[in-house]
């Protein structure tokens, strides 16, 4: 893979990593496991499972990330670079993809899961539409991301600031643009997605040692009622809606029963009687 996703990698080995990671596997697990369908997909980020508490019965991880020649022959076991590596050791994942261009026909998946892709991806906004491709009516996504609105986002601005002047280095890895949530809503919006639910987690300071960390871990229920969108990751599940589209019941199901036929009815009032003759 390339080397920002080799950095990522090997970031999400550090304390406030491994503190991410567990919160995105938290919330994955509540959030996949009543959503139903029979094919789900995985693009990226093999250090998390986030179908494992699914129970659709054709599962996959897609690693993505190695264009073009690098692909065939990183996939073949030749070291390109270095850009190999990662995925050789990486025994999860199932296949090779380019987030931009699926090898599922349309309307196939009915879940995708995407932790960081599209903040990872070289065209994020066509790997969403590729998405809303491959989903079938109703089919679900799921979208974790660093939401640059928090204390990490601003941490990793400030030393990209300081990188100007030759000293720093940033707290988060380099990987792609990092996508603020409120542009991730309008990008679904636009592509016929309804958002079902959002969360923002991870409140506490961007620190880089583990017991620093776990002294403001206080900060997690505080954050959540004082300053809710300012987490340091976001997460999403949005609802692909057709327009004009209606789901067909049963036959038996919606069919009334036959009205009764209208019966003429003979008029059967009794004659009149005679009046008697004077």
């Amino acid at each position: 893979m390339n080397s920002e996703i080799i950095g990522l990698t090997d970031w999400l080995k550090t304390p406030p990593g491994t503190y991410l990671l567990a919160w995105e596997q938290t919330h994955f697990d509540q959030a996949v496991s009543d959503i139903f369908g029979y094919h789900a997909l995985q693009l990226g980020l093999p250090e998390l499972d986030a179908l494992q508490t699914n129970r659709m019965p054709h599962k996959w991880l897609a690693q993505t990330g190695l264009p073009g020649r690098a692909t065939l022959l990183a996939a073949q076991g030749y070291p390109v670079n270095g850009m190999g590596a990662d995925f050789i050791s990486s025994p999860r994942a199932d296949l090779l993809a380019d987030s931009a261009a699926l090898p599922f026909p349309e309307g196939s998946l009915d879940l995708v899961i995407l932790p960081h892709a599209l903040e990872l991806g070289r065209d994020p906004h066509s790997a969403l539409s590729e998405v809303a491709r491959v989903l079938v009516p109703e089919g679900r996504v799921v979208i974790s991301g660093f939401n640059p609105a928090s204390l990490w986002g601003l941490r990793q601005r400030r030393a990209h600031l300081y990188q100007r002047f030759g000293y720093g280095e940033p707290f988060l890895p380099e990987a792609g643009e990092y996508i603020g949530y409120w542009r991730i809503r309008d990008w679904l919006r636009l592509l016929n997605f309804e958002v079902e639910s959002a969360h923002f987690g991870c409140y506490r300071p961007a620190l880089a040692s583990q017991p620093w960390l776990d002294r403001f871990d206080w900060m997690d229920k505080a954050g959540e009622r004082w300053w809710p969108i300012f987490g340091a990751v976001y997460f999403l599940v949005a609802v692909k809606r057709v327009r004009g589209m209606r789901l067909l019941e049963p036959g038996w199901k919606g069919r009334k029963a036959p009205a009764p036929a209208a019966v003429a009815v003979a008029n059967k009032e009794p004659a009149s009687r005679a009046t008697p003759q004077r």
